[in-house]
């Protein structure tokens, strides 16, 4: 068979039947504009607890930063700008300005801008009008009035146009996070306007979160798809959703126990899978800024009344369904990957990443994972989703997991043999992936950290055989790595030190770490080519 078609098999053969005919459907069957009046709009601002803020992204009437990266948006070409990247163009379309802090001159901006989407996006053409960026624009501009915004008539048509083509577009053919931002927008449209039509929207939206809440947030409370930053936003998604139909005199929806019920697991997975400096973990797409920091989210959900006080920081933190575990002592926590790549008929954030791991130290990040700084199809975007770019072993060149195309896995890593041991004076974990036993000699990665008081040992081991193996151990931002022979030091920016040691030579390499999208930070990485297929690695602090 092809090589090409092969992967195509390994990808599609996972997927569900209604995300193939779909998709098909999707992209052919254009939903039918249904012109009218809109319905009354009910808003109930004196109930409706302040969400979380975000920074401003309007740095003029027309100009605009996103994701790191300068625009403008001075005609109404460019809302379709082919010169910008699309992930770019979907941001410009969500409004995010409108959840930054109010003032005199900043609203002028956005009603202005506002008003001009409407006029220069005609119903169903363009970026703006794929159900994504619709939804979210949906809801931005209802919670902007929602804060105290006077709505204009020619606003409110728009969003019941915006609702009622959502509502004939929903990604059905996608499913996970998408459906649920689907949903969200529907519950908002349908709560907001009155009506007939408006109910249906809402009973749309309740009825897909109580088919995918069950499936999507698993019992740990983890996200399915496997990454802290789609976690975040679902989970303030779901804060959005119970904030408005309290506000609202809905809080008897049936639908409300299980979404209540999913914040509060929500609310300590996250808790589990945050850095000493506040920030989430880096599995599979995940990068700071997209998502609302931690912090907020918690104290958004405090004042929704949800119990947030952090948990007992326990030396094994175990997120079994999700696959990661958190272990830690005294100084040092340390995320450790023993996940599935997601579920298998969506793995589309996921990374080569199995066996994976972070290491912080105080409130330093020592060993990191690369990160992800966009979504385009290119060279860069596989290079952040390989093995190579996060801290692992790669085994003759190949990815663990076959991610290609910007969201696309076709073979995929299975983690065997999970054991965890209490020694008393330190903890293990020991796993093992058969990503590479596709190869030659069907190799097989096994792996066992080891933390105690003054240290974190990393061992490796290649079952079968293979002509190569390396482990990587990316270091995090302004962490200088020194070699002496088998060891060496790592100077911290705070001006602290951890030794290492190594059983096979190492050396020092450049590597770049990606903590937002559109950033790339230089930084270094330890490079350990096992030997007899296999290597030890420690790491020590005082």
């Amino acid at each position: 068979m092809n090589a090409g078609i092969a992967r195509y098999v390994r990808t599609i053969r996972h997927l569900k039947p209604v995300q193939i005919y779909g998709r098909v459907q999707h992209h052919i069957a254009r939903p039918r504009i249904v012109h009218g009046a809109a319905p009354a709009l009910r808003l109930r601002p004196e109930n409706w607890t302040a969400p979380i803020e975000r920074g401003g992204v309007l740095t003029g009437p027309a100009a605009i930063r996103l994701l790191n990266h300068d625009g403008e948006v001075a005609k109404a070409s460019h809302w379709n700008d082919p010169k910008q990247e699309k992930l770019w163009l979907y941001n410009l379309h969500y409004f995010d300005d409108l959840k930054a802090a109010r003032n005199e001159v900043r609203q002028d901006w956005q009603s202005q801008l506002v008003t001009r989407w409407i006029a220069e996006n005609p119903i169903g053409e363009g970026n703006g009008w794929e159900p994504y960026p619709l939804s979210l624009r949906i809801v931005n501009w209802l919670k902007w009035m929602l804060g105290g915004v006077e709505p204009r008539a020619e606003w409110v048509g728009s969003l019941a146009a915006q609702a009622r083509f959502l509502s004939r577009r929903i990604e059905r053919h996608l499913l996970g996070n998408h459906l649920l931002a689907n949903a969200k927008a529907l519950v908002f449209a349908g709560v907001c306007f009155c009506g007939d039509e408006a109910d249906g929207w809402l009973r749309t939206g309740l009825d897909i979160y109580g088919r995918e809440l069950d499936e999507q947030v698993l019992g740990d409370g983890g996200h399915f798809e496997r990454s802290p930053m789609y976690h975040a936003i679902v989970l303030e998604d779901l804060l959005d959703v119970v904030n408005l139909l309290r506000a609202h005199d809905r809080a008897g929806e049936p639908v409300i126990k299980d979404v209540s019920s999913a914040i509060a697991r929500m609310l300590k997975w996250l808790d589990v899978m945050v850095h000493p400096d506040g920030e989430i973990a880096f599995f599979n797409d995940a990068a700071i800024g997209v998502a609302a920091a931690p912090c907020a989210i918690r104290d958004y959900a405090s004042r929704l009344e949800f119990a947030v006080a952090p948990g007992r920081r326990e030396r094994m933190m175990p997120l079994a369904e999700s696959g990661y575990m958190r272990i830690q002592t005294g100084p040092a926590c340390a995320f450790l990957d023993v996940a599935p790549v997601g579920p298998d008929y969506l793995p589309g954030h996921a990374h080569a990443d199995t066996l994976s791991f972070e290491l912080s130290i105080g409130g330093q990040r020592v060993i990191v994972n690369g990160g992800t700084s966009l979504y385009g199809d290119c060279r860069q975007r596989h290079l952040e989703r390989s093995t190579a770019a996060h801290s692992t072993v790669e085994v003759d060149g190949e990815n663990s997991s076959e991610v290609w195309g910007s969201f696309r896995v076709g073979r995929r890593a299975r983690v065997l043999d999970v054991r965890v041991r209490d020694e008393g004076t330190g903890l293990s974990l020991r796993a093992a992936h058969n990503g590479y036993s596709h190869l030659a000699g069907k190799p097989v990665h096994r792996r066992t950290w080891t933390i105690d008081e003054t240290g974190l040992t990393v061992a490796d081991q290649i079952d079968g055989s293979c002509r190569e193996a390396v482990g990587r151990f990316h270091l995090g931002e302004g962490v200088i790595a020194k070699t002496h022979g088998k060891g060496g030091h790592l100077e911290l920016p705070d001006g602290a030190q951890v030794t290492w040691t190594s059983s096979v030579p190492a050396r020092v390499r450049a590597s770049q770490w990606h903590p937002q999208f559109g950033v790339t930070v230089p930084t270094m990485m330890l490079e350990v080519a096992l030997v007899d297929n296999g290597a030890t690695v420690r790491f020590e602090w005082a």
